[in-house]
């Protein structure tokens, strides 16, 4: 639809409803506070013509079809090479859509109708949907090849005591979740330095930087790897509960069970 023509259609609309839904002006147009009301219901109208569009066209638990996943970073790049290919393979009718962004994206998005389910660690926000157990997914201690702790088999945590630990910057889940843990050990976070991603917080631990919590599916095959070691932790086991969540009415609940248990397998 042509510039023009939506401009005409939106004084239409604002004729007949009998008030104005933009604020114009020669340099820019905002939208008044019934514009914003009237955009939030169009969005739940939208959300529910997507959603008797899926009952319409779901077949049961059948694996056919798109689906549109969501991960968070800390996840999805992990993840993904390790169940897409089979997931394709096994279910060669599914057609998959997958994206990544933190968090409260995700859920914003699974909100509004864009995403079928997200993959995630299960937190506060995901609480109003349907969740489905993937995988309860073990944090290790990353020290620098150089570090006395490097030569352990076994990581107390209890040893956090006293020590800065470095960790993700804001908005990430696992940043509060990891720190969770060393907080409880008596350890504190590093304020110099936010990493935006993990592979970040790698290679700050490499350059001997500090130490950190990692997510055991982004850890490398062997103990030591690219000037990092890696070492499992006891009392207690750091670890994150990864989830399928799902819109509470989604007509795809059998499908996304079937989901979570496939990707469940290939974990544990």
């Amino acid at each position: 639809m042509s510039q023009p023509t939506l401009s005409g259609q939106i004084r239409k609309l604002e004729d007949e409803i009998g008030t104005a839904l933009l604020e114009r002006s020669s340099r820019k147009v905002l939208f008044t506070d019934s514009g914003l009301l009237l955009v939030e219901q169009a969005k739940r109208v939208l959300s529910e013509i997507k959603q008797f569009t899926d009952m319409a066209g779901a077949q049961g638990d059948s694996m056919e079809g798109p689906l549109h996943i969501g991960f968070i970073p800390t996840v999805g790049p992990y993840l993904m090479p390790l169940i897409v290919p089979k997931i394709k393979q096994d279910f060669p009718e599914l057609e998959l859509f997958l994206y990544e962004a933190q968090t409260h994206q995700l859920v914003a998005q699974l909100e509004e109708g864009k995403l079928d389910c997200v993959i995630l660690a299960s937190v506060k926000e995901t609480e109003p949907f349907k969740e489905l157990d993937i995988y309860e997914e073990p944090l290790v201690v990353a020290v620098p090849e150089s570090h006395p702790w490097s030569d352990m088999a076994e990581f107390d945590m209890q040893l956090l005591n006293g020590s800065t630990v470095l960790s993700l910057g804001d908005g990430h889940c696992l940043r509060d979740q990891a720190l969770g843990y060393c907080f409880a050990a008596g350890a504190e976070d590093d304020q110099r330095f936010k990493a935006t991603s993990l592979e970040t917080l790698r290679n700050m631990v490499a350059a001997g930087s500090g130490i950190t919590l990692l997510p055991k599916l982004s850890v490398p095959e062997g103990k030591a790897k690219d000037g990092v070691c890696y070492i499992p932790a006891q009392n207690p086991v750091p670890s994150r509960k990864l989830v399928l969540a799902y819109r509470p009415g989604s007509p795809f609940r059998a499908r996304f069970e079937k989901l979570a248990s496939y990707i469940s397998s290939q974990l544990n």
